[in-house]
């Protein structure tokens, strides 16, 4: 053990990302040393590097980044019951610290006192070993890879916006970014029944990458577009409908405003994408329309559903991966992440085992 080296990816302020050695913890009673082998870079990531903050969360000490993460147990503590070394685990980061009312009505994810990766003051799993709660440690089937198991954190984002849109069989459905979560939510709303899909994004090449994983209708959006203006076309591809749902995954203020525009009434708009703190929106068409305007914040309960997924191939995640670094070029792949060139940046943090 004390051979082994913790090379990890440490943010100490606004612009100051490192490489650097950190000691291998060592797991308390209910939790284990995972050996990390992929982390998948997300916006969130970037943004804490670029802004050295996501609103109230301020770096304020140095701070491990990652939390899109799967490994192998290499060590358990001494309460660890259903985990064993050598298990592939994906890992949730969100651990409640308390057993308060959102934890027990099951919304864990909006417990106050979470411990989340990543989030100041928390570390996360950008390194090539991390202590975790085995409760959140997740065993992965043979048939799902390392890769896989790192994107059921975004993947778990998609299940619970579909959830709390409630996109169910026959549901038409309009995804505004073709993003790296606004592709997991085309993935789970066909999965979940959806019979028409409508994605919206600036991006052209991300519009195809959406069209070969089945949206039936992508519309590309110029910064000239208005929001009434998108709306229309999204009726347009539908052939004069409009989406029952729609899940806006950008945080941009048009978009919100158009998923206002073009959902029907008494339909559902999701928001799940981060932007301003507050955005202007055309509150009169929501009251006059009923519509019901519901937030996303994480996820919550999602793992196992998300590895039953992949694990009967009822969704395929691995055509999102399209760039991979080696742990040692962490820098590089959070240039590549902030350019926006591909879609999901993957680390590999583990040298002897760099397959996905």
């Amino acid at each position: 053990m004390a051979q082994r080296e913790n090379l990890s990816v440490v943010l100490h302020e606004k612009n100051d990302l490192r490489l650097e050695k950190r000691l291998i913890p060592e797991p308390g009673f209910n939790e284990v040393l995972v050996q990390i082998h992929s982390v998948g870079i997300c916006g969130s990531d970037v943004h804490y590097w670029q802004s050295g903050r996501i609103g109230d969360f301020v770096v304020k000490k140095p701070m491990v980044l990652g939390h899109e993460a799967s490994g192998t147990v290499f060590k358990v503590g001494s309460g660890v019951q259903h985990l064993k070394t050598g298990d592939r685990v994906a890992i949730e980061p969100g651990i409640p610290r308390e057993n308060d009312e959102h934890c027990r009505t099951g919304r864990y994810n909006l417990s106050p006192t979470i411990f989340f990766s990543a989030t100041p003051p928390n570390d996360g799993n950008l390194c090539r070993y991390n202590t975790h709660d085995a409760n959140y440690c997740y065993k992965l089937p043979e048939s799902v890879s390392f890769e896989e198991g790192a994107m059921i954190e975004p993947l778990s984002v998609a299940i619970h916006a579909c959830r709390r849109g409630g996109v169910t069989i026959g549901n038409k459905v309009f995804i505004l970014g073709a993003g790296p979560i606004g592709l997991v939510n085309l993935l789970v709303s066909k999965s979940m029944g959806a019979s028409q899909i409508v994605i919206c994004d600036l991006s052209l090449s991300r519009l195809e990458k959406a069209k070969q994983m089945g949206a039936n209708f992508t519309i590309a959006v110029e910064k000239s577009t208005t929001a009434k203006e998108l709306g229309q076309k999204v009726k347009h591809a539908l052939g004069g409908a409009m989406p029952d749902i729609s899940i806006e995954c950008t945080g941009a203020e048009l978009c919100i405003q158009a998923g206002v525009n073009a959902t029907k009434s008494g339909g559902v708009l999701v928001l799940v994408g981060l932007g301003n703190p507050s955005a202007n929106i055309p509150v009169l068409d929501v009251i006059i329309r009923e519509l019901d305007v519901r937030g996303v914040f994480r996820y919550c309960n999602t793992w196992p559903v998300a590895i039953a997924m992949l694990a009967s191939k009822r969704i395929d995640v691995k055509p999102l991966v399209t760039h991979r670094f080696p742990l040692e070029d962490a820098l590089e792949a959070f240039e590549t992440t902030k350019k926006g060139i591909g879609i999901k940046v993957m680390l590999k943090c583990d040298p002897d085992n760099p397959n996905p």
